[in-house]
């Protein structure tokens, strides 16, 4: 900016048309300085610059800039959110390992098979690391739980995420952005796999989902961790989505289409002024208050005055 206040009015009128390429990736369709901008560009490109004109560039440029660093500072932000996120629910995943290889009976993930009550035959009990048929009726499954339950559970469950994972690569777009946004979306995904898995599992065990209350082998407990683990793409997909709206938000040309009243009241807040804001002073192609057909009609009008200053008045 400061480089266009001391370069020649050649080189400023051959700048012109980037500074409202910027203007229009970065500022809305109604603001006064893109629409002055845009009406006096063909002016300024021809040699037409005026001081006036290359302190509008000035201006225009310096609030495509502000515009574009606070896009990026809205990815940025998300991308510290979703990293933060991410290290939180690993940490939280990390310390369900642990707890469950102290107190493996605590939170076990071992099933009984329904069998008869009256069978001398015994029953089966079915963990994540190992199957123990033919014990005594009425064992507790959780006496059965080995330390390795949990953290085996949540290694079915990240494989399931990671799964989900890949499928999601083919909605990525690249981006220009300097934040891998889409990296820490997709990271997030396998912690999340693998709460999920652990969560989806206890609740089986609960006997909250009818029918899946008794898991029938090692096989089906793990097809099962790695099922929860995949559904976590339900909750992370909204993630998802917000990462990929808050990339196409940065640079996104807006609309050419401008609201005259829009313009006038932005303009007005934007010179400064006081008071409640009269009538709209923009025109349908965006003129400024001072600028376009008015201008042509006031100088019109100065031709017809007299010497005197006295306007020539109307015939009979």
């Amino acid at each position: 900016m400061i480089l266009l206040q001391l370069v020649s009015d050649e080189e400023a009128a051959g700048r012109a048309s980037e500074v409202m390429a910027l203007a229009k990736d970065h500022l809305e369709a109604d603001d006064p300085r893109r629409v002055r901008l845009a009406r006096r560009l063909r002016s300024i490109i021809s040699g037409e610059i005026s001081p006036s004109d290359r302190d509008l560039m000035v201006r225009a440029l310096d609030a495509a800039y502000n515009a574009l660093d606070d896009e990026l500072a809205r990815v940025r932000s998300l991308r510290n959110i979703l990293w933060t996120a991410t290290f939180l629910v690993l940490l939280g995943v990390a310390g369900l390992a642990v707890y469950g290889w102290f107190f493996p009976q605590s939170l076990s993930m071992c099933f009984t098979p329904k069998v008869d009550p009256g069978s001398a035959g015994g029953i089966d009990v079915v963990c994540p690391t190992a199957e123990h048929p033919g014990k005594k009726v009425g064992t507790p499954a959780s006496s059965l739980a080995q330390p390795r339950d949990i953290l085996t559970v949540e290694i079915a469950g990240l494989a399931g995420a990671a799964l989900t994972v890949i499928a999601s690569l083919r909605h990525i777009r690249g981006t220009d952005a300097p934040y891998m946004l889409p990296l820490a979306s997709a990271v997030l995904k396998f912690p999340t796999g693998a709460l999920s898995a652990f969560l989806g599992l206890l609740l089986i065990r609960g006997a909250f989902v009818p029918g899946l209350s008794d898991l029938d082998s090692r096989a089906q407990v793990l097809g099962w961790a790695a099922a929860f683990g995949a559904a976590q793409h339900l909750v992370t997909r909204l993630v998802d989505d917000r990462a990929q709206m808050t990339l196409s938000e940065v640079g996104r040309t807006t609309d050419a289409m401008i609201d005259p009243e829009r313009a006038a009241v932005r303009e007005h807040s934007v010179l400064g002024g006081t008071g409640a804001p009269g009538p709209p002073t923009a025109f349908q192609d965006g003129a400024g208050p001072h600028e376009g057909p008015q201008e042509g009609i006031r100088e019109g009008e100065r031709a017809d005055e007299g010497a005197d200053g006295s306007r020539p008045r109307a015939g009979p």
